[in-house]
């Protein structure tokens, strides 16, 4: 995926989270970060969307299926486990997108339920 179309997917998921010109989309290594109000909560890189994640939403996640971010560096693995590829069924679902956005700013309830 080219940095611009990693661009468009980021622009589109700040457009099902927050009103225009609430998020920031910015480049971000390989990638593009989402940033509101000044921090970064979340990511696309190659094509996924990655949420921030407290130990609670990480449960959520995992149980979903999901996986934290990792990469390849200086010949390892490197996963970040502070951030996690967001389930299928939260994309396809504005609604809960937009509560699983808010919490990766702020912990809260549960964002899956």
């Amino acid at each position: 995926m080219t940095s611009e179309a990693t661009r468009q997917l980021a622009l589109e998921f700040a457009s099902q989270i927050a009103p225009p010109g609430a998020i920031d989309v910015r480049r971000f290594f390989g990638g593009s970060a989402l940033v509101r109000n000044g921090a970064q909560f979340g990511f696309v890189m190659k094509g996924t969307l990655y949420l921030r994640v407290d130990a609670a939403m990480r449960a959520e996640f995992e149980a979903d299926g999901s996986e934290p971010f990792s990469y390849r560096a200086a010949g390892r693995d490197v996963t970040v486990r502070r951030y996690y590829a967001v389930p299928a069924h939260v994309i396809d679902d504005p609604s809960l997108l937009r509560r699983c956005s808010e919490r990766a700013d702020v912990p809260g309830p549960n964002c899956l339920k």
